[in-house]
């Protein structure tokens, strides 16, 4: 297999399996078969690219797609970034295709075939993303993506789920034709093109007002970044089903927003024009107001899915965070960042669909006792929680070390009050709800034993989140061969102290 030719499968294997599954569709197994199968293809390739990328500083495979307009290109490269983005989203899409199968058929949910149809276009639009060469090809793969997600987010067709799809919907697209598509321009009328190159394209001396009125349009036209108060969007979605809002918050729509901020400031501006704009400065504060009262929020909601929407809010902060500072230690923390919370709140998201799908509960109040009768599901909230809070050993306690290390260089101490500050507040909204689970008396003893009694009947809701609160913790022990992975994104007189 080619390089190229592996560009062309990580997205031709999901839009195949998305012209399949409405084929296969009144065979149910048969259906999420291809789904499944599609999945696994998708990643054996990803991992092939992985290692490719990974040999050497040299291996970075390139296809040239189409060219319109006169000097617009779509073309694919896939540098040590978007190979990590890309396997976590083919991963996790393999992960939650399973818990799907559970969900869905727990739930009797209606239009399943139209939902796996529409989950296999958004992860080809993800590819896309991922190796995208320049800014108009990562703008068109975008696009794509909002648009295949809004009848996910539709998915029930209910009133309530009209009306949070229209706010996802305007939000995204008001933002990226209103603010990104301006700056995608802005950008190739300044700097002559829009590829990504290490260190970034501006030439040496560019005015910091016109690369700060970028910056600026490029932070808020990012939408999926959820950046407040460009936020609304994200909770409002969470009408969809529970899958949605996991595939939503940890493999597609979010990571997109970031992966694009981080990969946007890094190839685009690099690090050393970003520490000269002033605006880099002003959003720094933006991200940390957002980091805090985010959680602020999240600590009031009781519905579980709310209280999880406001904290992926706040955890997404963290990469701007690192993005906006610029430093080696806060851009590779932003990567890495991206890693450790796909997994521990895909993990949070899953466990919350097991227990609606057993129990039938989405208030945090109701879940008295509910953890004796569903260890393995509050087990791994439990252990998911610890790793969003960012507690050794597990994964999500790299980045904020490594954003506190670049708070540090970059002479902002005060960002330090606010990333334990969070950690803080991550404890007092997360850690209770398992706690209900565990240590308080069942609310209603007959219905708890109702749930016992069928709760084997729906392993999958079960196995998948336990499988990726696993991960959160393994991935602690993979910090090093991930720190090297991505140091080439960084210009090489970054790298020393890393």
């Amino acid at each position: 297999m080619t390089p190229q030719l592996a560009l062309i499968l990580i997205m031709l294997i999901p839009a195949i399996a998305a012209v399949l599954i409405p084929i296969t569709g009144r065979w149910q197994n048969v259906r999420e078969g291809v789904s499944i199968a599609a999945a696994i293809s998708l990643l054996a390739v990803v991992i092939w690219l992985v290692c490719f990328v990974g040999k050497s500083p040299d291996n970075r495979p390139e296809l040239f797609l189409i060219e319109f307009a006169g000097s617009f290109e779509l073309k694919l490269k896939l540098e040590p970034l978007g190979a990590i983005f890309a396997a976590i989203a083919s991963s996790l899409w393999l992960v939650n295709t399973v818990f799907t199968i559970g969900y869905m058929r727990g739930n009797k949910e209606k239009n399943q075939t139209r939902f796996y149809t529409c989950v296999a276009i958004a992860i080809s639009a993800v590819m896309g993303i991922a190796s995208a060469a320049n800014l108009i090809t990562l703008f068109v793969f975008y696009e794509i993506l909002t648009l295949s997600t809004f009848p996910l987010v539709t998915h029930k067709g209910d009133a309530k789920a009209k009306k949070g799809g229209r706010i996802y919907l305007l939000v995204l697209m008001a933002t990226s034709l209103g603010l990104l598509l301006p700056a995608v321009m802005g950008t190739h009328v300044l700097a002559g093109t829009t590829d990504f190159q290490v260190g970034g394209i501006f030439p040496a001396g560019f005015s910091t007002t016109a690369a700060g009125i970028l910056l600026f349009l490029f932070a808020f036209g990012i939408g999926k970044a959820a950046l407040m108060p460009i936020h609304p969007w994200l909770p409002n979605a969470m009408v969809a089903p529970t899958p949605v809002s996991a595939l939503l918050h940890a493999v597609a729509v979010v990571k997109a927003g970031v992966f694009t901020m981080l990969k946007v400031t890094v190839y685009i501006f690099g690090p050393d024009l970003m520490s000269k704009t002033p605006v880099s400065t002003v959003l720094v504060w933006v991200a940390a107001i957002s980091i805090v009262l985010a959680s602020v929020i999240a600590l009031r909601k009781d519905n579980l899915k709310a209280r999880l929407a406001y904290s992926t809010i706040s955890q997404l902060a963290y990469i701007t965070l690192g993005a906006m500072l610029a430093t080696s230690f806060a851009v590779i923390g932003g990567g890495i960042q991206i890693v450790m919370h796909a997994w521990g709140k895909i993990t949070l998201f899953m466990c919350a669909g097991a227990i609606y799908t057993v129990a039938h509960r989405t208030e945090i109040s109701s879940l008295n006792g509910l953890g004796r009768t569903m260890p393995w599901v509050f087990g791994a909230f439990l252990v998911g929680s610890l790793s969003i809070i960012g507690i050794p050993p597990m994964g999500g306690s790299w980045p904020k070390f490594f954003l506190m290390a670049g708070a540090l260089d970059a002479g902002q101490k005060f960002l330090l009050a606010a990333l334990i500050l969070s950690s803080i507040l991550n404890v007092a909204y997360l850690v209770p709800v398992a706690m209900r689970g565990f240590l308080l008396p069942p609310d209603s003893p007959r219905s708890d034993a109702h749930v016992a009694k069928i709760l084997s009947q729906h392993r999958f809701v079960r196995f998948a989140p336990v499988f990726t609160a696993a991960g959160a913790f393994a991935l602690f022990f993979a910090i090093g061969p991930l720190v090297n992975y991505l140091k080439p994104i960084l210009p090489v007189n970054m790298t020393g102290g890393l």
